[in-house]
């Protein structure tokens, strides 16, 4: 009868002590500065991908909001892709962008602070074609993400941040090959 007891204490410590660690782990409380590009990177996910699981119409999260960061009806099918990550290459103009510009704000469409991050890998894209949040690999430019859109961005072109005016213009209109990851 004691064997029983202990059997049966231990399975029920095992299924609700685990399935609490596990929803906790699925979940994202917002903190003061972090942007739905922040949190996407963290939990190496994308953007569009936090916007969907939580039902967001615009890129606006507030300090103490809980995000869900796990796909919970699907986890099992999402680590299977994230482990085999397929890609889509295509032919891009890329020109060159810099944060430090009259009337530039140096915040992207998806709350990244260019200014206070000038190493940070980001480009602007043509969300039709590039979503953003989306994961890249820009040939000369190396990993990226889709952080940002433009006015005259449109199709197959991109715009790469560089922090340095100067390197931006020497950079200035390439053919490349970007690889997009799903």
């Amino acid at each position: 009868m004691k064997k029983m007891l202990i059997t049966i204490v231990t399975a029920t410590f095992l299924i609700f002590g685990f399935s609490e660690v596990s929803l906790a782990a699925n979940t994202y409380q917002v903190k003061q500065g972090d942007s739905l590009w922040k949190i996407a990177n963290i939990h190496n996910i994308s953007v569009n991908q936090l916007k969907t699981w939580n039902n967001l119409g615009s890129d606006l999260i507030k300090p103490n909001q809980v995000l869900k960061v796990q796909n919970t009806t699907s986890t099992v099918k999402q680590a299977s892709t994230t482990k085999t990550a397929s890609s889509q290459t295509i032919t891009v103009k890329a020109t060159a962008f810099t944060a430090n510009c009259e009337g530039c704000s140096g915040i992207t469409a998806t709350g990244i602070n260019l200014k206070k991050n000038p190493s940070a890998k980001v480009i602007a894209v043509d969300p039709k074609v590039i979503p953003l949040g989306t994961k890249v690999h820009v040939e000369g430019y190396g990993e990226a993400i889709a952080g940002d859109k433009g006015g005259a961005i449109k199709g197959n072109k991109i715009d790469v941040f560089i922090s340095s005016k100067q390197k931006a213009i020497n950079w200035g209109v390439k053919t490349v090959e970007v690889k997009v990851y799903k």
